[in-house]
Parts: structure tokens; C-alpha cells; sequence
């Protein structure tokens, strides 16, 4: 499962934002995952760019399930997952020369991703698996991001985004020793949000991004990762006119995973923005519990 809930701790505004290393490693076929995770954020998150908002000092804590499971296709590897936040958000914002409060809690809006391993992943039941080392793989996935979390028009703060987004992306991942590097390129598109902030129309320009990472993998089955991101792109319209909010930002990451047992393991993991443009000079942390079962395990 990996670093699923890492996507969730931010309210719905920026896929591109992810830092999600182990994406598309290989499983056995039939694989059950479920994961539970908390993640919190402080610092300058711009819940939207779009309004003209100043010195955001926002917390959001999010409580995260999610699933997913291994399959086969073709003859190569694949994983759909499903992620279920719920989160609260707390702080303020100066807005129209008033400072403004918010607390609000509720549901974050729910994401599906469905990959598949193109290239060097073949799909294979677990006593196949156990012969396996990965060499160079290529794959590719598709996210979408449902508008059900909690909305609404009249409040400049939301936990939801009131709209669909669309995340197609392409990796490859190749392995060396212990050692893996992977890079990912991916475009995040929007719908239209016609009840935006005071019954407004609002559309958005897809967000463009970029991701890297160095995985070290222990001999004990522990892993350690480095990552960073780049996105740009993303700027907004409403009502017909074009803000002047466009996202070049850079974030940093690491996740630190742990295995417990034969089926359990705890990652650990942290974030931050190091260069901004726009609502990334925001600092995240989170833990997740997972637990694996199927597939012969």
C-alpha cells in the first residue's frame, strides 16, 4: 500500500502535491492491503488559490482507511486501491482586510487508483514471487478524486474540493542491489466547480508534476526513502477571470517503513515545502499501520 495516506492530509487542493515512494513495486498476485494512518499539517497551506487570501496558519489532521489489493492483467502486475479520509482543519486566514477563523471537521474527498506494472513486473502467485528481483519496471495509473467531502459554498475554508480531478501518471522504478530509484510524471486535471466561494464559477488549469526517489531496502525487509517534487501549473479562473496564482513549488520527503510481523509493518513520514510560489511553505508528519493478508501470505 505504501505511502497511500500521505495524499490525504491536504484537503483536497493539490494532487500533484503527493510524495509516494514504492508506488509501483511488484506483489503476488491476490494480495489484500488495509491501512490506517493520522497526518498532520501546519504552516502556510493555501486551501485555495484562487481567493485572496493572506497569512494562512492552518492545521489539518486527518484520519485515514484505506485498501487495496494486487491483480493480474495480461500477464503483468497491478494494484487498485480505494482511500477514505476524515479530517478537521483549524486556524486563520486575513481575507478582505478581516482576520478570519475555522474550525470544521468531516470527510476529505475519497480517491481510487487503479496501476498497472507495463514492463519487468510480471503477475505472479506467491510461490513464483519468492524467485523474483526486480530489475527495470515501467508502469502507469490513473487517480480520481470524488467530490463527497465536506462542502461548503458560503465558508472560504473547506475540507472538500466540490469538484472530480483526474491523476494519470507514468513511472519507471529500477532496482540495484539494495538500492531502487524511481521517477514519476504525472498531470492532475480538474472539473469545473460551478458553487465556488459566494455562488461563483470556478475552473482550474491542470497541475504538472514531477517526483523522484532513492529507496535503500535493510535485509530485514525495513526500507528507507528519499524523495522530492516539483509541480507547476495549476492557475484558476472565476467568473470568467484569470487569477495570477500559478504553483512552482518543491517539496521534500522521506518515509521510514518498519515491518512488525509476517503480515504487519508502520511507516513513518514527513514533508516539507522548501521552495513556493504559492500554498506549499507547510510542514507534514504522519504514521500508518498495514496489514496484509491473501495471496498465499
Amino acid at each position: 500500500m505504501k505511502a497511500l495516506v500521505i495524499a490525504s492530509a491536504l484537503a483536497g487542493q493539490a494532487l500533484a502535491q503527493d510524495i509516494e515512494p514504492r508506488n509501483y513495486s511488484n506483489a503476488p498476485v491476490g494480495v489484500n492491503f488495509v491501512v490506517a494512518g493520522v497526518i498532520h499539517t501546519r504552516g502556510g497551506l493555501e486551501f485555495d488559490p484562487a481567493l485572496p487570501a493572506e497569512n494562512e496558519d492552518l492545521k489539518v489532521t486527518s484520519g485515514v482507511v484505506a485498501f487495496a489489493r494486487t491483480f493480474g492483467f495480461a500477464g503483468h502486475s497491478g494494484k487498485w486501491d480505494v482511500v477514505v479520509p476524515y479530517g478537521s482543519i483549524s486556524g486563520s486566514v486575513d481575507f478582505a482586510g478581516q482576520h478570519l477563523t475555522r474550525e470544521v471537521s468531516g470527510l476529505i474527498d475519497p480517491r481510487f487508483r487503479v496501476g498497472l506494472n507495463l514492463y519487468g513486473s510480471p503477475a505472479l502467485p506467491l510461490s513464483e514471487f519468492r524467485g523474483y528481483r526486480q530489475d527495470l519496471i515501467v508502469g502507469a495509473s490513473l487517480q480520481v478524486a470524488a467530490p463527497l467531502g465536506q462542502y461548503d459554498a458560503n465558508r472560504l475554508v473547506n475540507l472538500g474540493s466540490n469538484r472530480w480531478s483526474f491523476k494519470p501518471e507514468i513511472a519507471v522504478s529500477k532496482a540495484n542491489g539494495p538500492w531502487t530509484l524511481e521517477l514519476a510524471a504525472a498531470g492532475t486535471f480538474y472539473t469545473v466547480n460551478h458553487d465556488f466561494y459566494g455562488g461563483q464559477t470556478r475552473s482550474q488549469r491542470p497541475i504538472f508534476s514531477m517526483q523522484a526517489h532513492a529507496i535503500y531496502s535493510f535485509p530485514s525487509a525495513a526500507w528507507l526513502s528519499l524523495g522530492a517534487t516539483h509541480f507547476t501549473g495549476g492557475r484558476t479562473t472565476v467568473d470568467g477571470v484569470l487569477n495570477r496564482d500559478l504553483q512552482q513549488n518543491w517539496r521534500l520527503g522521506a518515509t521510514w517503513a518498519i515491518p512488525v510481523d509476517r503480515s504487519s509493518s508502520v511507516k513513518i513520514y514527513a514533508s516539507s515545502g522548501v521552495a513556493a510560489r504559492t500554498g506549499n511553505a507547510y510542514d507534514l508528519v504522519g504514521v500508518a499501520w498495514q496489514y496484509r493478508w491473501g495471496g498465499g501470505i
